[in-house]
């Protein structure tokens, strides 16, 4: 069985790396008529032409860049800033394990058999996120009126700004895609219009406190899926640095020395996802020879490539005006 860590020793470039990597899980595929490995290698190749081929990020760029816009005019007050990433290689090869493993996990807790491959295949078709945004808000106190809790206050202009969202994007040719989060817990702060669309960690969080909201959208000049992520200072701070971040660290430590929920040799598929994904939480960042990559340790990291942390692609910050004047 082949997985990334076999790759990651040879100096060569990421683009380089996925392509290896890639190409020998089609060829193992075929061999083995793992139609499993044959969408592993069709996700790979995707995350590389986005790499590769950025020039649709020119076009989507500047269409997020006029919601900046939008919310610099209509929240003057609001400090804010906009980001976007590509996922990194680690991060992405990790999502697709990890949600071919939970789901197998899942389905053979609910059915007592395990799923059959097109499903396991359909279960890591459908993710949305290798392409993010991050809408990060903050209201300075002196803007903070008495009587008012600030906290509160920044949460109604995030719900606010979530619901301009949706429909701004949509008229600039993205399409909001549903999802079934909103079926099994739905938000008491989304109006029914875009209900279905969001995920809504600020009211049902996540394990270990993770709070934001999610909303996927199709990108249908770029012809490709994106993310969006809608956060409070504190959220933020929360998810990146404070405790969410250490728990899942720490828990993501633990797994990596755990035994698999399923026996080896039951199900190679889950054999072989578990296999690549625990060798990717026990992974020495400091061994690894990546072009422009370096590490002192899993924390110290200097990343000049996108390995770990992924590719910026829009950086944009606005500080809230006024920071002396009242605001009426």
């Amino acid at each position: 069985m082949i997985k990334l860590n076999d790759y990651l020793y040879s100096g060569d470039t990421v683009i380089k790396i996925m392509h290896s990597y890639a190409d020998d899980l089609k060829k193992t595929a075929y061999e083995k008529s793992n139609i499993v490995d044959l969408e592993h290698y069709d996700y790979l190749n995707g995350i590389s032409d986005l790499l590769e081929h950025n020039d649709f990020l020119t076009s989507q760029s500047k269409r997020i860049i006029e919601f900046y816009k939008f919310m610099a005019e209509k929240y003057p007050y609001l400090a804010f800033t906009i980001k976007g990433r590509i996922k990194s290689l680690v991060r992405a090869e990790e999502k697709f394990n990890r949600n071919l493993v939970v789901f197998i996990n899942e389905y053979y807790e609910e059915n007592g058999c395990f799923p059959e491959p097109a499903q396991m295949r359909d279960s890591v078709s459908d993710i949305k996120d290798i392409i993010a945004y991050r809408i990060v808000i903050s209201l300075p106190k002196c803007h903070v009126k008495e009587g008012e809790v600030r906290e509160e206050k920044e949460s109604e202009y995030l719900y606010e700004i979530a619901e301009a969202l949706p429909k701004f994007l949509e008229e600039r040719d993205f399409t909001a895609q549903k999802t079934e989060f909103a079926e099994k817990k739905p938000s008491k702060r989304l109006n029914k219009d875009i209900l279905p669309y969001y995920k809504d960690y600020v009211e049902y969080p996540r394990e270990y406190g993770y709070k934001s909201l999610h909303v996927a959208f199709y990108d249908n000049q770029a012809k490709n899926y994106m993310e969006v992520q809608l956060r409070t200072k504190e959220m933020d701070d929360f998810a990146e640095i404070g405790r969410a971040n250490h728990e899942n660290y720490e828990q993501l430590q633990a797994e990596s020395g755990s035994a698999p929920v399923i026996e080896k040799g039951k199900c190679v598929y889950y054999d072989e996802a578990y296999e690549r994904l625990n060798a990717l939480q026990n992974l020495d960042l400091a061994k690894v020879d990546v072009n422009m990559f370096g590490a002192v340790n899993n924390m110290l990291i200097n990343d000049g490539c996108g390995f770990f942390r992924g590719r910026l692609i829009l950086p944009y910050e606005h500080l809230s005006r006024f920071q002396n004047d009242l605001i009426d």
